[in-house]
């Protein structure tokens, strides 16, 4: 888009790097909306705390990077469910990849929900829905073919509280760092489990995406 012509700063590259380490591809307008979130994450921490990292490049890694691993898992996906999702993670980078996904974030937190729905506003994301609720009291107006959190809760809680807005045959992802086999192992018996290991750019760190079916 010729608005968009501008972008080469140095953040920009650095965002186009890390999404061709992911085999992600994202136009040049989703470059510039990422980087207008992360003005707007930085506008509002000061009064509202959305997160505790505070530098830019901790930001690109720890808050986009991290969110855009789990884009390769949604092919197949045209619902997805982001619980506990604060300062918008990691459904807000998705729905700057996904722009054909109908994206929901849930949050309880009302200062947070104010925030969200600001950077739907100003993101233009008119395919993301914020809803205002603890999602354990969600009455389902519609269900998710993926539901996804970030540090929403234990596995079985997060299974537990979401159950009833999963799609028959829909998976949950949830973004773990090292693998939390405790949580696994208390996961109820009708639950499958798939891990699969990621590599963020930028970050050294462990990270798992821990996918759980229901069997029956």
């Amino acid at each position: 888009m010729p608005e968009y012509d501008h972008i080469t700063s140095e953040e920009v590259q650095v965002l186009r790097s890390g999404l061709e380490s992911l085999n992600i591809s994202a136009s040049e307008k989703s470059l510039a909306q990422a980087i207008q979130y992360l003005d707007l994450l930085e506008k509002w921490n000061g009064a509202i705390n959305l997160t505790a990292i505070r530098q830019r490049d901790r930001m690109l890694t720890l808050h986009l990077m991290d969110s855009w691993s789990l884009v390769p898992f949604l092919k197949e996906s045209d619902s997805l469910l982001d619980v506990g999702s604060g300062g918008g993670f990691p459904g807000i980078p998705v729905a700057l990849i996904r722009p054909d996904l109908s994206i929901t974030l849930m949050e309880s937190n009302q200062k947070k929900v104010a925030f969200l729905r600001q950077a739907k506003i100003e993101l233009k994301l008119s395919h993301l829905e914020v809803m205002g609720e603890r999602v354990e009291q969600s009455t389902p107006t519609k269900l998710f073919n993926v539901i996804t959190c970030r540090a929403f809760s234990d596995l079985p809680e997060f299974v537990r509280a979401t159950r009833h807005l999963l799609q028959k045959g829909g998976t949950w992802i949830a973004m773990k760092g090292a693998i939390p086999y405790d949580e696994i192992n208390r996961l109820p018996t009708e639950i499958s489990t798939t891990i699969t290991p990621i590599q963020i750019p930028g970050l050294k760190a462990e990270r798992h995406l821990i996918h759980l079916r229901l069997t029956n």
